[in-house]
């Protein structure tokens, strides 16, 4: 592996070196061919379209194993393992985690033409908790009946990896047919006509089958995802931990629950969850995470970083959060000699249209060795 410092545009400090220009010098490198096919979710904080990026600045560094405590949609550890290293992923919310078992951990099973005709045949006395619960808020009749059918025949499967594969389909079947990708609104205001709107989940699900059996690859690596909060993980033996918490932006929230209960619930069938029945979306109740308040988020990223001290710290981080990355930076530098920090504007999108557009931010990598 490439072990140098980039080369253009180095401002110094006493120490360490710190990257400040946008494209920071770095040769942008193709992306591994399977990372390509990694499908995209339209999910907050998605890094899949920095993927080219973050993969420049992360075959600058020399590690074997990768955690990504923040799994989210995988995107990030699908990389790592397409790079040929060994991932350890997880995330606090069920849902990211069982996508990460279908993609990251599973390297050989698929949904094959049995194990699908199981999982799409009839259920006598099927459960119908997703159509008695969400009836008039998300989806028609027949696609909540769906669901609850689906859901239940995805249980009875024996592996563990073939119920991860077949709820990620779900997942994102689920995504594409909810207006702007997101659980937070009832009605149709956002319904433009296009044809993720017009079909059926069933319908979406056939073709996300085809779309995460093409991804399911070994790279001769064991990995490992498990559902787990950050601070108690385990960081022995990490040579590399990549790190994109939840911040608290300067507008708005950053709360997954909220945008995303829907898929929680379904990942586990709402069982153990507690739905808030006043809500018009049936939200559940969110589980604390200190990420979230300016109160507790930087003695947070302080423990994180002291957790982590041993292993390559890689923090992905946005200029609309707090706290500052100056400050950031600076309580790196408590436990890493060597900081730098890699620069990229980008736009994230939500919705169709350019008003649902986010505002153009920096994005960036800072990295701690």
């Amino acid at each position: 592996m490439n072990i140098g410092t980039p080369s253009l545009l180095l401002k110094e400090h006493t120490v360490p070196l710190r990257l400040v220009q946008p494209g920071d010098g770095l040769v942008t490198l193709p992306l591994p061919p399977r990372v390509k096919d990694f499908p995209e979710l339209r999910y907050m904080g998605s890094k899949h379209r920095l993927l080219p990026w973050i993969h420049s600045v992360l075959d600058t560094l020399d590690f074997e194993t990768a955690s990504d405590p923040f799994v989210g949609t995988g995107s990030v550890s699908y990389l790592l393992k397409a790079m040929g290293k060994r991932v350890i992923a997880s995330d606090f919310l069920n849902f990211p985690t069982t996508l990460a078992t279908a993609t990251i951990e599973n390297s050989r099973l698929h949904l094959d033409g049995p194990t699908l005709k199981r999982i799409l045949g009839p259920v006598k006395n099927a459960p119908d908790f997703i159509e008695r619960t969400f009836s008039g808020v998300f989806y028609t009749r027949p696609d909540l009946r769906f669901l609850d059918r689906i859901s239940h025949t995805i249980e009875k499967l024996e592996h563990p990896h073939h119920k991860a594969l077949a709820r990620a389909a779900l997942f994102r079947s689920c995504l594409k047919k909810q207006p702007r990708g997101v659980f937070t609104f009832t009605g149709n205001r956002y319904d433009d006509g296009r044809r993720d709107l017009r079909i059926s989940i069933e319908e979406h699900f056939l073709e996300q089958v085809e779309v995460f059996n093409a991804i399911v690859f070994d790279n001769g690596r064991r990995h490992t995802v498990r559902r787990a909060n950050v601070f108690d993980l385990n960081p022995r033996g990490v040579d590399l931990v990549y790190l994109d918490p939840p911040y608290v932006p300067r507008a708005d929230d950053n709360c997954y629950v909220k945008r995303y209960h829907f898929l929680e619930g379904l990942s586990c069938y709402w069982r153990g969850l507690e739905i808030m029945k006043e809500t018009k979306v049936k939200k559940i109740t969110k589980p604390f995470t200190p990420f979230s308040y300016r109160r507790t988020a930087i003695e947070a990223f302080d423990r994180l970083f002291h957790k982590y001290r041993k292993s390559i710290i890689v923090l992905s981080y946005s200029s609309n959060g707090f706290p500052h990355k100056d400050e950031l930076e600076g309580m790196l530098r408590r436990y890493k000699r060597n900081v730098l920090t890699y620069e990229k504007p980008h736009r994230y999108h939500f919705g169709t249209h350019q008003m649902v557009k986010r505002a153009e931010v920096n994005e960036y990598l800072i990295v701690g060795r």
